[in-house]
């Protein structure tokens, strides 16, 4: 970017074999541009970048409108996301905007969705179809975008009402905080949910939506896989306890609901029956892989908190109930009873084994004291993990504090010497390394 002019607002739109709708799509954007300037909001000067990606027909000869689109071409086709981040990457705009080829964005909306970001008011802000009468939008693409709006909205716990709108504005400065992104149709709801995690100012802003030119890019199955994955990829990166915590215990659960019937029975009859040994099996591993992973997400969100700063009392109702020193405490003591209950259940197969080799307990026995020790061994392992997480944060606040305080120091020395500081610097003497 270096040396090259700055202006107000750069529109790229993404383009493969759009034909039919592309030269429409420019006009109205460039009417757009010319209305924008009109209105005196300091955002005149523009651009419009159109990314061919591959178009195998006559999209880059039909976008030339005007002097002002710059056509930029892929050789091959690489996908919707890698065309808007070459248009990101050649554009020279304060605030990027981007929308599809296929005329189903309004682009006279365009100042709407500037206006908040060249007021401060918001970092990005998303074209909402759902909200703005999205009646053009098919049935089933329409239930897929509730579907994995409300999945965003859990997983960033905040409101969004549309996750996949392909027509979006951004302050150029926060683009290094939302890359890397991926390369295809996926890149949108990457881009939404490392928006909302980096704790950008996001405000949607209704628009119409219509009936798109041409044919759907859009496969209905793959793109949906891949937004799913898209969608755990990137909370789990900021957020591992809320996908693995989850799963673990949800398997916690299932190996509870196992247990039920054993329990019951034994208590009943106070025998366990041959053909529970399977079902004990089945509890034993779901018990000890649930436990896994709520520890690998408790492990992930405090590395998480030490790498980046970022807090944790904001990672959600699992982070309040496990990334605390209380659960760090309740963990380690009910291990520790849990292994040592295993070990008064099992005292006597011990026994027996090191005298004669040989183990004559109902099989039970085993399968129920290892159940119990390895569960309270996983307890015991995430109370000890939070304990030592929690000294090594204390450890960085007191570093920080006393960093603080040596600034404060020197700024105080500073202030009573600052005429001979500045008379050094003057006379050209500098302290040895510094760069001049």
């Amino acid at each position: 970017m270096t040396g090259r002019p700055r202006c107000a607002v750069s529109v790229v739109i993404p383009a493969y074999n759009e034909e039919d709708a592309i030269r429409a799509v420019v006009e109205r954007v460039e009417r757009a541009l010319d209305e924008l300037v009109r209105e005196g909001t300091g955002l005149g000067a523009a651009e419009i970048l159109v990314v061919n990606d591959g178009s195998t027909d006559r999209t880059a000869e039909r976008a030339r409108v005007s002097p002002r689109v710059r056509v930029i071409t892929h050789e091959h086709p690489r996908g919707y996301g890698a065309a808007l981040k070459t248009g990101f990457r050649r554009s020279r705009g304060d605030i990027v905007v981007f929308l599809d080829a296929d005329g189903t964005y309004p682009p006279e909306r365009l100042a709407a969705l500037c206006r908040p970001i060249a007021e401060g008011h918001a970092d990005m802000t998303v074209g909402d179809r759902m909200s703005g009468g999205g009646g053009a939008m098919p049935l089933v693409r329409r239930l897929g975008n509730r579907i994995f709006s409300r999945l965003l909205s859990w997983i960033v716990e905040a409101p969004v009402r549309d996750s996949a709108s392909g027509m979006r504005a951004f302050r150029r400065s926060v683009l290094p905080r939302l890359l890397p992104l991926p390369d295809g149709m996926d890149f949108i709801v990457g881009l939404s949910t490392r928006a909302h995690h980096e704790g950008l100012r996001v405000v949607e802003i209704p628009i119409p939506y219509a009936e798109r030119r041409g044919r759907s890019k859009l496969a209905l199955v793959g793109d949906g896989l891949r937004f799913l994955r898209t969608f755990a990829v990137v909370a789990a990166t900021y957020n591992p306890l809320k996908f693995f915590g989850v799963l673990g215990l949800l398997a916690l659960a299932v190996a509870g609901y196992l247990g039920l019937g054993p329990v019951a029975h034994y208590v009943r009859y106070r025998r366990v029956e041959e053909g529970e040994i399977y079902r004990l099996f089945t509890i034993l591993v779901l018990g000890i892989i649930g436990l896994q992973l709520v520890n690998f997400g408790i492990v992930g969100n405090r590395l998480l908190a030490l790498v980046s700063g970022l807090p944790l009392e904001r990672r959600g109702v699992l982070g309040r109930l496990f990334l605390n020193q209380a659960f760090a405490r309740v963990s380690w003591r009910l291990g520790a009873v849990l292994c040592l209950g295993a070990v008064v259940l099992n005292h006597r197969a011990v026994a027996q084994f090191l005298a004669l080799r040989a183990i004559d307990l109902h099989w039970s026995y085993p399968i129920t004291g290892a159940t119990m020790f390895l569960v309270g061994a996983q307890l015991v392992m995430a109370g000890s993990l939070l304990a030592i997480f929690r000294r090594v944060e204390e450890r960085r606040e007191y570093l920080g504090a006393l960093g603080a305080e040596d600034d404060e120091l020197a700024g105080a020395g500073g202030d009573r010497h600052g005429t001979r500081g500045d008379d050094r610097e003057a006379g050209g003497v500098r302290p040895s390394g510094l760069p001049s």
